[in-house]
């Protein structure tokens, strides 16, 4: 069938009905069925938007792979990711072609835990979204987290330095966005009592198509995370025009650069530190604003789509070279 937008107007889509956790199993353990099987027809390039291989009889092999949190503690919504990314992701990235990541610290760590060569990895971050920057500052606003609750994500810290702020003076409400874990529940009942009963809002998971609006509103965004292998909310932050208190962790560093303040996500106090003074000192939140637009603009889809093609190519050289 032939895709309806626009823009992909030169792409073909091949259905085909099969059970997805079948599929899963037998491409991820038995290598079958093959992408040529399946679709009737060869392939220069297979790519895999996960870590497991999309299996293939000629095509160069690619695979993403976006961290590698499923190492210590898999998706428990996910029974396919439990079963077989642990178990499978080192033969996997080994057999590769090409290894595509999102951030030179997710290059890194796949070089160093899966034992892969930093000349078979691409970095090809994403590139930040078609949003403008808003005109102006919301007030009061509120505080913002955007993740999912898991523990990674460190809420029990956020909620641990803004009751700290809390019991000093007046704050903006701190509205926490994402999917719910069963690991999340001490926090979300923690918000439901005081001192954070009231001053805590927990909104759940929003569509692709609400976020923007949801960063329209906020005076600022925290990220705690312990880990991230990229961290989407602070480059959708920064693109809008919120100034952001992200971790000292993972890839925070690499893609907030100077834009913000990073802290040691163990310190409540150093946490709260950081986002009274974002609430408090406005030439310092403005610098932050100023900063952050311009850094926002360095991550641009076209170099993404440039990037991808390249690992494309060495993907397809390397295949080549290993099969003469």
């Amino acid at each position: 069938m032939q895709l309806d937008e626009p823009s992909l107007s030169g792409v073909r889509a091949i259905d085909r009905h099969v059970p997805v956790r079948l599929l899963n199993y037998v491409w991820h353990r038995l290598g079958w069925p093959t992408a040529e099987a399946l679709a009737g027809r060869a392939f220069d390039v297979t790519h895999s938007l996960h870590p497991l291989l999309l299996p293939s009889r000629a095509a160069a092999q690619v695979i993403t792979i976006h961290d590698l949190s499923f190492l210590g503690s898999p998706d428990p919504s996910r029974p396919d990711v439990r079963r077989d990314y642990p178990a499978l992701a080192h033969e996997h990235a080994s057999r590769a072609d090409r290894v595509i990541v999102v951030s030179r610290y997710v290059a890194q760590e796949v070089e160093r835990r899966l034992n892969v060569p930093l000349a078979k990895i691409a970095v090809c971050s994403p590139g930040a979204p078609d949003w403008p920057a808003r005109t102006a500052q919301p007030s009061p606003g509120y505080i913002l987290f955007v993740g999912t609750l898991e523990p990674r994500k460190n809420v029990g810290a956020l909620l641990d330095a803004y009751e700290r702020l809390l019991g000093r003076r007046a704050l903006p409400e701190l509205v926490l966005v994402g999917k719910a874990t069963p690991s999340s529940r001490a926090w979300l009942e923690r918000i439901e009592r005081p001192p954070l009963q009231g001053a805590v809002r927990y909104l759940g998971y929003v569509e692709n198509s609400q976020r923007r609006a949801l960063y329209e509103g906020a005076r600022l965004l925290v990220l705690p995370s312990f880990e991230e292998g990229f961290g989407l909310p602070v480059l959708e932050a920064m693109t809008v025009g919120v100034p952001v208190v992200a971790a000292r962790r993972g890839a925070l560093p690499e893609i907030l650069g100077k834009a913000g303040p990073l802290v040691e996500p163990t310190d409540p106090e150093e946490l709260a530190s950081a986002i009274d003074s974002l609430l408090t000192d406005q030439a310092f939140a403005a610098d932050c604003v100023s900063k952050g637009l311009a850094r926002a603009r360095e991550f641009q889809w076209d170099t993404t789509a440039r990037r991808v093609v390249d690992a494309y190519r060495a993907a397809i050289e390397h295949r080549r070279c290993a099969s003469a």
